[in-house]
């Protein structure tokens, strides 16, 4: 199992893939760091795309083509914002990871990418969800195994240090 699972640094819009995950917002409709990265390369038809999905809540996954975009979907899902730990944060960023996978199976994707979802501007530790992402990832594949690929792409050398640390450890 752990070897469908690796983790790289570099740019998610980039990876020729199935599947990159978006760190969007509950609009979806585009925004800062990963989200604002994946609109800008993907092109203006993922914004066309996003307008009719309605929004998505918090642990929830949409999915659309990946337009420009070497990966032949998107799967966009909403993290958490961390206000401290005590607002269901844990369990919300896991279910991001869940609902991701989930949609992933439903669409025959055989490989997917990750980002650091909700470590960025809304703050969420990041050890902390680096951990609830391998945990989540990991009891996916117990259950299923038609994904045969999972990467952690990492945009920094700190998040790629922290994931490469903990995929290692199991």
């Amino acid at each position: 199992m752990n070897n469908k699972i690796e983790t790289r640094l570099g740019d998610i819009t980039k990876l020729k893939v199935d599947a990159i995950v978006n760190a969007a917002n509950n609009s979806l409709l585009g925004g800062g760091g990963v989200d604002g990265a994946i609109h800008r390369a993907a092109g203006p038809k993922l914004l066309e795309a996003t307008k009719k999905l309605n929004g998505c809540a918090t642990g929830e996954a949409k999915i659309t083509s990946g337009f420009n975009l070497p990966a032949k979907f998107i799967i966009h899902t909403v993290g958490p914002v961390w206000f401290g730990g005590d607002n269901n944060e844990d369990t919300l960023l896991a279910n991001c990871y869940h609902s991701s996978l989930k949609l992933a199976v439903e669409n025959s994707v055989s490989s997917i990418a990750f980002p650091a979802i909700s470590t960025g501007i809304y703050g969420f530790p990041l050890e902390r969800a680096a951990n609830i992402a391998l945990h989540e990832t990991r009891l996916f594949l117990e259950d299923d195994d038609s994904i045969k690929k999972i990467i952690f792409i990492c945009f920094d050398e700190r998040t790629f240090d922290v994931y490469k640390k903990l995929t290692s450890l199991k």
